[in-house]
């Protein structure tokens, strides 16, 4: 991070054994009450912004002191590189025990937060009222006691009250009365901070029109608030709102969401976005930034955002380009050059302002009966045809599937991205000894295969709906051998594999039922994510979906041929899709899923220019393809 000139990084490790000693000690709040307030070790950050309490948890003591000792030494390093570590800051969430503790301070309790059934066991947390005289006495003794633990601070705190959590009242006295308050509360215990704030809210939430947004920013003497302008590659805020307000701002890379993997980027934005705030009128821009849900996928965006920091001019994306094959791998290939001249022009040049969640069909299966999906099959069917002409139907095609099947985003031409891979794979021999070659190599294979997963489940689906057996039974059987052979690609990079997450977290464990309880934290994250019933799934499945080797064998690929199962016998005894029952049957997969123990290889095997070669070959090479799968 220091090499890249990261100098403002976040340092949120160890934080639950300082609330922990604030609360106890502080504010007669017990160790059990602390154990369903504080999520599980993969949750953490949704605890921590109030989403969620208990799940995952409750947290071993143990735990907690690892990660306090840890803490400490992540920020004797940061503070030994120059940087200045971002503290976290007391925000308004508290457990549900201070309710009892002080009954007649302000507490409101939250609404639900994407449980099934609003289950109190998991949602609904607690806020208190940063106007209550409580909240900043709380503050106090947080960063009170985190300077106790460490002994110095770079005096910049990060706090997001407001953060998916809309305030009750829109007047905008109320609003910077609240904001004032939570500066209190950090001041109070360090003269000198500043608050270090997310702009999401003003990206995320119609709640935040100017009158709001200046209530907020200008509560906070000029100086000592400074706002990440959160997801500035897509939408900037700074651009339609006077610069915050005069308030000075971070322009902020977002880029990616739960950490999925999708080769995905807006390079022309990144080479000049932070350029063109900081040289705008009036400019407040102090800095820029990454502020990314996840890292590890997409290197090429990440390479060029860590230049920004030393660059006064836009970057010429095209000529940076030019050189950019050569400095990853080493070598003057030219078709890898042509290749990422194509990529550039595609993958990484995304416009379209949406933000980009992988939602491919076989790392984020549609929970939907087949008869919503919309197929060119349903233009055959007798009404319909005189509904669409060819201009309309992409546009339909979303529009009637929206509310049973959101088409995986796409934006670029797929065939354009299969060239470039056929260029990869020509110039494989001279490259094959490359690391970072190998790891892009299988990544554009994986994207371009997961691209035609998505058309080859449409192609099931619709031998669904026009009651073709046959055909249904093949495309099944295909689709299920493709989520293999992906498996077998992902297995020959290290950067893709199930392994190393699963042994990462239990490694944190002190005795087997702390490695049972911290594996499924690592398992559930990935799959479910959160709170399901016995037929209903989580409203957030799928969120942290990750093509990982093991994982598509083990979990995809077995999920999808449930759901397959239920299409076939639908047609095989001529009676409807069994929606529920193939909800119960997943739902039931999952869950066995997350709580088994089988262990996965933490080592890549096989030759990714072979396994590449192979899958080009067997599905990619003929571009009809997909008209004769069956």
């Amino acid at each position: 991070m220091a090499l890249q000139g990261i100098n403002l990084p976040l340092a949120f490790t160890g934080q639950e054994a300082i609330w922990q000693k604030v609360f106890q000690q502080n504010f007669n709040v017990s160790t059990r009450d602390l154990g369903d307030f504080f999520g599980g070790p993969a949750f953490l950050a949704w605890s921590r912004m109030g989403n969620l309490h208990g799940w995952g948890g409750p947290l071993p003591q143990s735990w907690l002191d690892q990660q306090l000792i840890l803490q400490k030494k992540i920020l004797a390093r940061m503070h030994e590189f120059g940087m200045n570590p971002v503290l976290p800051a007391f925000s308004g969430n508290v457990p549900e025990a201070l309710t009892r503790v002080y009954p007649s301070a302000k507490i409101t309790r939250l609404g639900n937060w994407f449980t099934v059934r609003s289950d109190p066991r998991w949602c609904c947390t607690y806020l208190l009222d940063a106007t209550d005289p409580l909240f900043i006495e709380i503050g106090r003794a947080f960063i009170t006691q985190q300077l106790k633990e460490y002994g110095r601070s770079s005096h910049i705190y990060n706090c997001d009250t407001f953060d998916e959590n809309t305030p009750p009242s829109d007047d905008p006295e109320y609003i910077s009365s609240l904001a004032a308050a939570i500066f209190r509360g950090m001041e109070s215990g360090d003269d000198n901070a500043v608050w270090l704030m997310q702009g999401w809210l003003f990206t995320d939430d119609p709640f935040w029109k100017p009158p709001q947004m200046k209530a907020l920013l200008r509560s906070v003497p000029i100086g000592k608030l400074v706002v990440l302008d959160l997801f500035a590659e897509v939408k900037p805020v700074w651009a339609t709102s006077e610069q915050f307000y005069g308030v000075p701002y971070i322009w902020c890379m977002l880029h990616n969401f739960a950490g999925n993997f999708e080769m995905y980027g807006i390079l022309d934005s990144v080479g000049s976005g932070s350029v063109v705030a900081r040289l705008s009128a009036n400019s407040t821009m102090v800095g820029v930034g990454m502020s990314m849900e996840g890292i590890e996928q997409n290197p090429i965006v990440y390479d060029l955002m860590s230049e920004m920091a030393f660059r006064q001019d836009k970057v010429d994306i095209q000529a940076w380009i030019d050189t950019y094959a050569q400095r990853r791998y080493g070598k003057l290939v030219p078709l890898i050059q042509d290749a990422w001249n194509i990529l550039y022009h595609t993958l990484y040049n995304c416009t379209d302002g949406l933000m980009d969640k992988n939602r491919d069909v076989i790392v984020s299966f549609p929970d939907a009966d087949p008869n919503s999906i919309f197929t060119s099959s349903l233009l055959s069917m007798p009404g319909n045809r005189s509904q669409f002409n060819h201009q309309s139907l992409r546009r339909a095609t979303y529009e009637l599937s929206s509310d049973s099947y959101t088409h995986p985003h796409l934006w670029y031409s797929s065939s354009q991205v299969i060239q470039a891979l056929r260029l990869f794979i020509t110039s494989g021999d001279q490259l094959s000894e490359s690391s970072t070659y190998r790891y892009d190599l299988v990544d554009l294979s994986r994207q371009a295969l997961a691209k035609y997963a998505n058309q080859l489940f449409i192609k099931v689906v619709e031998a669904y709906q026009l009651g073709d057996l046959h055909n249904l039974r093949s495309l099944s059987q295909r689709f299920l051998g493709l989520v293999g052979d992906m498996d077998i690609l992902l297995a020959s990079h290290d950067g893709f594999l199930l392994g190393p997450w699963l042994e990462s977290a239990k490694q944190l464990a002190q005795n087997e039922e702390q490695k049972k309880q911290f594996e499924w934290n690592a398992r559930t994250q990935i799959t479910m994510w959160f709170d399901n019933t016995e037929d209903e799934a989580s409203l957030l499945r799928d969120y942290g979906n990750k093509y990982w080797s093991g994982l598509l064998q083990d979990y995809y690929g077995p999920r999808a041929g449930v759901y397959f199962k239920f299409l076939i016998q639908s047609l095989e005894k001529g009676d409807g899709f069994q929606l529920r029952e193939w909800r119960r049957e997943w739902v039931k997969l999952t869950n066995n899923w997350q709580s088994s123990c089988n262990v996965f290889p933490t080592k890549s095997t096989g030759n990714a220019l072979n396994v590449s070669r192979w899958l080009y070959d067997k599905y990619l090479k003929d571009p009809n393809s997909l008209d004769h799968s069956g």
